[in-house]
């Protein structure tokens, strides 16, 4: 598709639900596009709102913009027990008219309407400028006591407004793509940047102290994480590669791997040597036709048959 209000113009087009703190991808839409010979969508942004956030526990709130911000919207999501807060177009059909008029309408000036659950509030940050917002969140006029007098609404809806756009400049930063015309490709190496963005916000959230003095760590953990997927293709592979520092480089994972193999397999043979062997009993070895038993005695590390052991449970042994 072609966006040009977006930072990549050309790309594929994605829904996207993300944390506002922690930009967190919570859920994904790939858009496909209108089916042939069917009618374009009404109210798209409404039922993708919808789509994403049908997982979404109970108590939560939903930021958007005025493609997807609708009073049906904030209705529904209302009945899950989530709230919404949003800009609004002024175009829309549910607003009054006193909330888009622009006339006697001062700078810095709010009017606000309520119904029974929801709130939309009109502002006027400079001449000739219209801000509408809405909100099932808030309920009350409050305004900040600053010089800019911008509603509590609209301070919310900027705190929170931009954990999708920052989701993309942050998989942009460190990405795993490269130029290819197949889009399958491109949307597999977009799921792994975003996918590998989520692993580092679960590790940081798990191991709060890791590498707290250092500003760089999501390039420490995407090295780490990049090493561990890439390592046993590296162990496993049979020809080394033309390259003398990629050749170095798998001769001393396969090396170190052979090392480390050899070392667990002598723990395992020092822990089992005396399973494997087979001697006759230590007190019936003078009898004719004695068979061989690989059972040892744990103190004396003597071996013995069932009729010269027995059986000891854990508290009297």
């Amino acid at each position: 598709m072609y966006i040009p209000s977006k930072p990549a113009k050309y790309g594929l087009k994605i829904w996207a639900l993300c944390d506002s703190k922690s930009k967190y991808a919570w859920n994904m839409e790939v858009y496909l596009g209108r089916a042939r010979n069917t009618q374009p969508e009404r109210n798209q942004g409404e039922r993708v709102v919808l789509s994403l956030s049908e997982p979404l526990p109970r108590g939560h709130t939903v930021t958007c913009d005025n493609f997807f911000t609708t009073y049906n919207l904030a209705v529904q999501l209302l009945r899950r027990n989530i709230t919404l807060v949003g800009t609004v177009r002024k175009n829309k059909l549910f607003l009054p008219r006193e909330i888009t008029d622009m006339k006697e309408k001062n700078i810095l000036e709010s009017k606000f309407l309520f119904t029974e659950n929801v709130t939309i509030v009109s502002y006027v940050p400079k001449k000739y400028k219209l801000v509408v917002a809405l909100s099932s969140l808030h309920h009350s006029p409050l305004v900040d006591e600053g010089d800019r007098k911008t509603t509590e609404i609209i301070l919310h809806y900027n705190k929170t407004k931009a954990g999708v756009d920052a989701l993309d400049q942050l998989v942009t930063n460190y990405t795993c793509k490269r130029q290819t015309k197949r889009w399958p490709v491109a949307l597999f190496s977009n799921m792994l940047d975003i996918s590998a963005y989520n692993a580092y916000v679960i590790w940081t959230e798990i191991n709060p102290s890791w590498n707290t003095n250092k500003l760089y760590k999501r390039r420490l953990f995407l090295e780490e994480l990049g090493k561990q997927m890439v390592q046993p293709n590296i162990v496993r592979r049979e020809r080394l590669p033309r390259g003398i520092a990629a050749k170095n480089i798998v001769k001393n994972i396969q090396e170190n791997s052979k090392s480390a193999e050899k070392a667990s397999t002598s723990n395992i043979s020092a822990r089992n040597e005396s399973t494997k062997k087979r001697q006759r009993c230590f007190f019936c070895h003078h009898t004719k036709n004695s068979n061989k038993y690989s059972a040892v005695c744990s103190t004396c590390q003597k071996f013995v048959c069932k009729e010269h052991s027995s059986l000891v449970c854990e508290n009297c042994g």
